[in-house]
């Protein structure tokens, strides 16, 4: 087993937060001892919650997804394919680390906001598109186009909801790409798109075809498409609410004040206290994905009994870990996360200048720290790396990837102080994104869009998110609409970075292509 691995990930994920955290507590920003002894309790279990999970993701969910995957592709039978993968989609994002962890943040803020129905609403826009972009796949229709009108769809829809609801939505986006739905998703869209273009290289006659488009084209982008299917479906969520329902969170601070009081008056006790309605909702999480595997099983996979119980330890070890991490994240991280975030809020709010600088010193401090630390951002950054024979080189994407969720957070803190508008960041900043795919390589474009949620992983969704709201409470706003909206902006980066990467890529390749275009001419005069 690779348990050694995913520890070796998970600590360099959180550490870096953790010294953080601890070195401000004890300088500019006191936290109390009973709090920092709760955060470090906190890290710990997030830290062994978090190992458990992946392992459990590798050894028995993963499988299962490649396998069906695979099984669903060779039936060669559109229909079921499409609905089968609705399914997977909204199963596995029910089951996701950080959907859960985003659904808690909004609850202690919005008490109009029922935590199950914004799960729901999340995993069927993530299925809707999981099949849409399939279907994309199968017609090979263009990704361009389909992200272009996509995400003005969503921006229209946005525009519809409530204020409250437009920065929720985009964090949604970005908090479904995590550790159990990518696998998936990835897994799908590999799958459906070799597929595909076997179908495509033989004709009637057995001629080989040349569409003109590498298979590795379509293999990414699914991962992209699937996230902007959340955001449309909290847009839709909160439009009904604005009917139906009160949807603006209107004492959301004391809301969040109230929570955060809970959990505090409890001390160390919280961590068991919070253990039986952590194992119920991970129950309730884990269930339609156990009930699915079942079915899959039953009449689709129908793999041998030595395979089944690998399977079966796995989703134990998920159940375990997920258990643990959510146990952790909610008894000691994030408390910690919006407790710091208020200190050094108040002292912005109170005596201006260098705190301010501060405070959004600190943000930025964050943003390059999780960015670097994430084991996502790591493998992709290989990936790119080997994608363009090395052209684009892993130090590079790093330090594009780090300044830009560096800024985003800084940017999210200044937003929390001064409260502009989100639209102010996300509408220029998708502008560009989606420009560039004019001039973007489509393999590049499709490791860009599937990579936005790679930046925003756990730690994201749980201590940086939690650090601006505490923030935003400190200085006397509306977190709901001031502080989310954090992992939007995170998503968004990679987009940008990762693209323009690619057009340097296609550049230097044009650039080496004409010197060895004059290179072989001046070789055939001088042979002339």
């Amino acid at each position: 087993m690779n348990l050694l691995l995913k520890f070796k990930e998970t600590l360099s994920s959180v550490l870096p937060i953790m010294a953080a955290v601890v070195i401000l507590s004890v300088t500019v920003a006191p936290l109390g001892a009973s709090l920092i002894a709760r955060f470090l309790v906190g890290g710990v279990l997030l830290i062994t919650g978090l190992t458990i999970f992946l392992l459990g993701v590798d050894v028995g969910i993963l499988p299962i997804g490649e396998r069906s995957g695979a099984a669903l592709t060779a039936k060669k039978n559109l229909p079921l394919l499409l609905g089968v993968a609705f399914i997977i989609g909204m199963m596995v994002t029910i089951a996701e680390p950080d959907v859960q962890v985003l659904a808690d943040q909004i609850k202690n803020v919005s008490a109009d906001v029922n935590r199950w129905v914004l799960i729901f609403m999340i995993a069927v826009g993530v299925g809707l598109f999981v099949m849409l972009g399939l279907l994309r796949t199968v017609l090979s229709l263009s990704l361009k186009w389909f992200l272009i009108v996509s995400y003005i769809l969503v921006f229209a829809l946005a525009f519809l909801c409530p204020q409250t609801f437009q920065g929720v939505a985009f964090d949604a986006g970005g908090a479904t790409t995590g550790p159990m739905t990518v696998p998936f998703i990835m897994a799908l869209g590999v799958g459906v798109a070799a597929v595909r273009s076997t179908g495509k290289k033989h004709g009637e006659n057995g001629a080989e075809e040349d569409s003109g488009k590498s298979e590795s084209d379509d293999s990414f982008g699914l991962t992209g498409i699937a996230s902007v299917g959340p955001i449309a479906a909290v847009c839709l969520y909160g439009i009904i609410l604005r009917f139906f329902g009160d949807a603006g969170g209107a004492d959301a601070a004391s809301a969040a004040h109230e929570a955060e009081g809970e959990v505090l008056s409890s001390g160390l006790r919280v961590f068991l206290e919070l253990v039986p309605s952590t194992l119920k909702e991970v129950s309730m999480a884990l269930l339609p994905l156990v009930i699915m595997f079942v079915v899959f099983q039953i009449f689709l996979l129908k793999m041998p009994p030595m395979q089944v119980r690998r399977m079966v330890v796995g989703v134990v070890y998920s159940f375990v870990g997920l258990v643990i991490f959510l146990i952790g994240v909610n008894g000691g991280f994030m408390p910690a996360g919006r407790a710091l975030g208020e200190t050094l809020g108040s002292y912005a709010v109170s005596r201006g200048g260098m705190w301010v600088a501060l405070l959004t010193f600190v943000g930025v401090l964050f943003g390059a720290v999780v960015v670097c630390a994430e084991p996502a951002v790591w493998v992709l950054t290989e990936q790119v790396e080997s994608v363009s024979g090395g052209t684009i080189k892993r130090k590079v994407m790093l330090v594009a990837l780090s300044a830009g969720v560096a800024i985003s957070i800084g940017l999210s803190m200044l937003r929390v102080l001064y409260e502009f508008s989100l639209w102010y960041i996300l509408i220029p900043g998708y502008a560009l994104a989606l420009i560039l795919t004019f001039f973007c390589p489509p393999l590049f474009m499709g490791i860009a869009f599937d990579s936005g949620g790679v930046a925003s992983g756990p730690m994201t969704s749980t201590f940086i998110l939690s650090f601006t709201l505490g923030a935003s409470i400190a200085g006397g706003g509306n977190p709901v609409t001031n502080a989310f909206g954090v992992i939007a902006l995170v998503a968004m980066t990679p987009l940008i970075a990762i693209q323009i990467l690619g057009i340097t890529f296609r550049i230097k390749n044009e650039r080496a292509k004409k010197q060895n275009a004059l290179l072989q001419n001046k070789t055939e005069e001088v042979n002339a």
